[in-house]
């Protein structure tokens, strides 16, 4: 932003601490008013004919947005993907504890990418892999979509899950 004597404008549209249109004046004029009031001249549209500046407190302007930046960011929800590892021979017992597993993440909001890494000539047998990709699906229908369906990357297949939506509205009914 252009302040005090960093604007190169010979005149500009004023604009008062308090908000009112002192109308065009010339940059002299604007920063000797900006002086008098012990405040800073900041042009605030640059690209208007004249450009717009105003007197302020840059110093608060300033502070200002970055504590709504700071806001902004605290607020800020950030997901993280979550990856479970299966293997296209997998056990019943294994599969249900990877899928606590997946359960859990999904429950704190995180997305899961499930893969299948296929090794030696397992590969021949993707039929198997998706399979259980889909079972997986299937098993977390009732907390999760499914966001990119089982498709091949190299020598694993992997699925994505998101949480639904409805989950998190019904925990916060939970807390009440």
């Amino acid at each position: 932003m252009m302040v005090n004597d960093g604007i190169r404008a010979r005149e500009v549209r004023l604009i008062s601490q308090t908000g009112e249109q002192l109308g065009i004046k010339s940059k002299s004029d604007a920063l000797r008013l900006a002086d008098q009031a012990n405040l800073d001249l900041v042009i605030v549209a640059p690209k208007a004919k004249p450009p717009v500046a105003r007197i302020m407190d840059y110093g608060k302007y300033r502070f200002e947005q970055q504590k709504k930046k700071r806001e902004a960011r605290k607020k800020q929800k950030v997901i993280s993907v979550k990856e479970v590892r299966l293997s296209p021979t997998i056990e019943e017992n294994d599969f249900n504890t990877k899928l606590n597993a997946a359960r859990k993440f999904l429950a704190k909001g995180d997305k899961v990418r499930v893969s299948i890494r296929f090794r030696g000539r397992a590969i021949t047998h993707k039929d198997i892999g998706r399979a259980q990709l889909e079972k997986f699906a299937k098993a977390n229908a009732d907390v999760a979509n499914v966001e990119v369906h089982p498709k091949m990357d190299g020598r694993s297949m992997f699925l994505q899950l998101a949480p639904k939506a409805d989950n998190k509205e019904n925990k916060g009914d939970a807390k009440k």
